[in-house]
């Protein structure tokens, strides 16, 4: 292939996203492939009103068919390379799901993705989050060599707040209306981890 300036110009393609093998795991917490049969644990576990406070977008009710929709988008984002989504499971029961965990925005170019996660109601003040943010961006380090993790949260999300800065990530400030959230305009909290970083 040859640019305008008849110069040739490598051709390549952006690889799609493995899914870690073997899953993700510190014995307690687990990130595996989200399955079929996870989708209404998903749906339940999603519905519960602080995720939808914090992680549903849109101004319309949240629905099965929503998840089901998400998955299939995952999927093609996974083989395009631009997003892996993980499921946050019980170590010693993995049919139990506990969360999830995702890199997204993926930069091949830039080395650089973000990340996120959510937890089911009572999985929360245990650590999870935690644990499955360190397991996610230490494995976004290692296999995908990026330079730069990114995170980020609603301005009065306390909890999330606390997890990043846990996982060794440095607030970086404000990103004024960051982003179209219920219909309105949202600012969020950025935060960054690079290699060496994670605690």
């Amino acid at each position: 292939m040859r640019g305008t300036n008849g110069i040739a110009v490598p051709s390549w393609t952006v690889p799609m996203l493995p899914f870690p093998d073997p899953p993700l795991t510190d014995a307690v917490v687990a990130l595996r492939r989200w399955r079929g049969a996870d989708v209404p644990q998903r749906f339940a576990g999603f519905r519960d009103p602080l995720c939808l406070r914090y992680s549903w977008p849109l101004a319309e009710p949240f629905t099965e068919e929503h998840v089901l929709r998400r998955f299939a988008g995952e999927e093609e984002a996974r083989l395009a390379g631009e997003e892996l989504a993980l499921a946050v499971v019980d170590a010693t029961d993995q049919a139990r799901v506990l969360g999830g965990a995702s890199l997204y925005d993926v930069d091949h170019d830039q080395e650089r993705a973000a990340i996120g996660y959510w937890l089911v109601a009572h999985a929360r003040g245990r650590g999870v989050a935690t644990r499955a943010l360190r397991l996610l961006a230490g494995w976004a380090f290692d296999r995908l060599r990026l330079a730069r993790l990114e995170l980020t949260c609603a301005p009065d999300n306390d909890a999330s707040q606390r997890v990043a800065e846990r996982c060794g990530f440095v607030r970086e400030g404000v990103l004024r209306s960051h982003l179209r959230f219920k219909g309105e305009r949202r600012d969020s909290v950025l935060f960054s981890l690079l290699p060496g970083e994670l605690v």
